[in-house]
């Protein structure tokens, strides 16, 4: 008989189970979501989830027990980012998994989106086509913060709720692409519905700046930043 390996396996997958713990709740998992578009106080976390700061901040603190955020002061408030890449990269990941075992979060999706914009999306891909093309203007419709840690290169920073009041600032001529935080945000289907009401031509992009990113990554071999 080998050695007793059980509890050599006890305490790494203890270890490997604090991930599922701290990932285990949808209002964490929004959480996540929320702090891979850039760092945010626990006072913007909890305007955006419809939650106490109370709750927010127990969330939060079990997020940070589990080494997925980060945290640190910014004059007076809080703030809180993901701790590390590869958080985003096993965010991303459990999406991707869960779309696939999971029908009703597709189902789900598309029953929100559809009555906003029913046209296909454009993909990652052809967003990086179309970015170079002078022609079409790029909106990232994500809050200014978001856009001010990472956009798009050549995008303009035209916040949802400014939108309307901002839009005699854009060219009738061109295509208007738009898009926010990825596939879970209703924003960019919202920014078509209201542009192509004023005249626009205009789609909307599936991803976001961080799936965007990871796309070109893997299409050009390296990191694009």
């Amino acid at each position: 008989m080998g050695a007793n390996t059980r509890p050599f396996k006890e305490a790494v997958y203890s270890e490997l189970a604090r991930l599922g713990k701290a990932m285990g709740s949808p209002r964490r998992l929004e959480l996540l979501d929320l702090l891979s578009q850039g760092p945010k106080s626990v006072e913007v976390l909890a305007r955006e989830t419809q939650q106490s700061i109370a709750n927010v901040s127990q969330h939060l603190q079990t997020l940070l027990e589990a080494r997925l955020v980060k945290f640190y002061k910014r004059g007076n408030y809080s703030m809180y980012r993901l701790s590390d890449e590869r958080v985003l990269d096993l965010l991303l990941k459990v999406e991707e998994v869960g779309e696939w075992l999971y029908r009703a979060i597709e189902t789900e999706r598309e029953s929100w989106i559809h009555p906003l914009d029913s046209s296909r999306p454009l993909s990652a891909e052809e967003l990086d086509t179309l970015v170079k093309d002078p022609d079409v203007v790029v909106l990232d419709v994500r809050p200014r913060d978001e856009y001010e840690f990472d956009h798009i290169p050549g995008a303009w920073s035209v916040p949802l709720e400014e939108l309307e009041q901002k839009m005699a600032e854009l060219p009738r001529d061109k295509q208007i692409v738009a898009y926010c935080r990825g596939r879970y945000c209703l924003f960019a289907a919202e920014a078509v519905q209201i542009l192509r009401r004023h005249g626009y031509r205009a789609i909307r992009v599936e991803q976001g700046v961080r799936e965007w990113r990871r796309s070109m990554s893997v299409s050009r071999g390296g990191i694009v930043r």
